[in-house]
């Protein structure tokens, strides 16, 4: 597989939450950090996600945005 995307994160399932439309994904990246996307239950269902499966997080963004109060 080849992407365009630079920031390709190697980490696994920690949590699965599906709802009616969406599905929420916990990613425990090494090091214990954790980031969470939030895909459609279809394509949750397609790439067959359970916890514990090793997974790349392909993160594609022209913006990041900072805020403080």
């Amino acid at each position: 597989m080849k992407l365009s995307a630079r920031n390709v994160l190697k980490g696994e399932v920690k949590k699965l939450t599906p709802g009616m439309v969406n599905t929420e994904v916990v990613v425990e990246l090494a090091g214990g950090a954790e980031i969470v996307a939030i895909i459609t239950k279809q394509s949750a269902e397609g790439l067959a996600l359970a916890e514990g499966k090793e997974i790349h997080a392909v993160i594609k963004a022209s913006n990041v945005m900072i805020a403080t109060d």
